[in-house]
């Protein structure tokens, strides 16, 4: 196995881990509508969402669940081709984050992909999240500015070729 695709597929599984750790914690420690004041509007209250993003969609999640896999297994498959640095970043965590809340889906309902996915990070001024929204979040801003910059050094690339001729 390449050691580069290896030590993305482990930044990929240690944000499963973190994130089903974080998860668990939530579960165990707020399950009784508690809340626990971290600092300015930052609190941890346990919620649920069996829809996707910003709690749209409730009622879609198996749609959603196998839309995530198949994401997951294309972003696997995907970290195998060379890219840079930055962009491989970018979809481990994304591919962490997504795996971390299908195994919600998969495992934490009565039913196979009826789960719903634990939220639990509340601002109070924005959506609840947990773990996996934060890494799918900042590996998407990392696929986005990568995107940016590899665009960006083509056209100068390009300048430079039409300058020379």
């Amino acid at each position: 196995m390449n050691p580069k695709f290896a030590r993305y597929v482990g930044l990929a599984f240690a944000v499963v881990v973190l994130d089903q750790l974080t998860k668990t914690w939530a579960v165990n420690a707020l399950d009784d509508g508690r809340i626990i004041h971290v600092i300015w509007t930052l609190q941890f209250a346990l919620g649920f969402n069996s829809g996707m993003a910003f709690s749209q969609g409730e009622g879609i999640g198996p749609i959603i669940g196998v839309i995530a896999l198949i994401a997951v297994v294309v972003l696997l498959v995907s970290l195998r081709k060379t890219g840079s640095t930055m962009s491989s970043l970018g979809v481990a965590l994304v591919c962490g984050g997504a795996a971390g809340n299908v195994i919600d889906r998969l495992f934490r309902g009565d039913a196979w992909l009826r789960g719903a996915v634990v939220d639990f990070i509340d601002f109070q001024w924005w959506p609840v999240f947990n773990v996996a929204d934060a890494a799918i979040t900042v590996g998407a801003v990392l696929l986005l500015i990568a995107t940016f910059l590899a665009e960006f050094r083509d056209s100068r690339s390009d300048e430079n070729l039409a300058s020379e001729s």
